[in-house]
């Protein structure tokens, strides 16, 4: 993929990543994680959030709105590629820590369908149906898989 994303670190072999959010509310540390979900067929969760400088807690709620929405889901996107660099080609689930955040990131995928298509393949689940990623369809969480 060839779309602008930030620089990022990896830890806790290549399961974690953290970047960071540069914008109008300043320089904002976001976290990506990898987590064992299932066993067969082997999928992955995908989590993600802003760490709290103070605690280090990651949260999944926080609004950063520093106005860098895409090139912040085109570094997640880069995370799954380097993690599938390390774990190989399976399935990494994503939904939203609430419903705007899933029709956010659904919006998102819908932009760079195209590009991101060439080497993933997109699911998207309705009542825990798997259907092909189709633009203008709502969904309530995502497969990806690096093809």
């Amino acid at each position: 993929m060839n779309l602008p994303h930030y620089a990022y670190f990896t830890k806790n072999n290549y399961r974690d990543y953290e970047f960071y959010s540069e914008g109008p509310r300043g320089k904002v540390k976001k976290v990506v994680m990898f987590t064992k979900m299932q066993d067969d067929p082997l999928i992955y969760n995908l989590a993600f959030g802003d760490e709290d400088p103070e605690t280090g807690v990651v949260s999944d709620l926080a609004i950063t709105d520093n106005k860098d929405t895409g090139i912040v889901l085109a570094t997640v996107a880069n995370t799954i590629n380097d993690f599938c660099d390390r774990y190989g080609n399976h399935y990494i689930f994503a939904k939203g820590s609430t419903l705007a955040r899933t029709r956010l990131y659904q919006t998102n995928i819908s932009a760079v369908l195209d590009e991101i298509s060439i080497d993933f393949e997109i699911l998207g689940s309705r009542d825990g149906v798997l259907y092909a990623f189709q633009k203008n369809v709502n969904y309530d969480s995502f497969l990806v898989k690096r093809k």
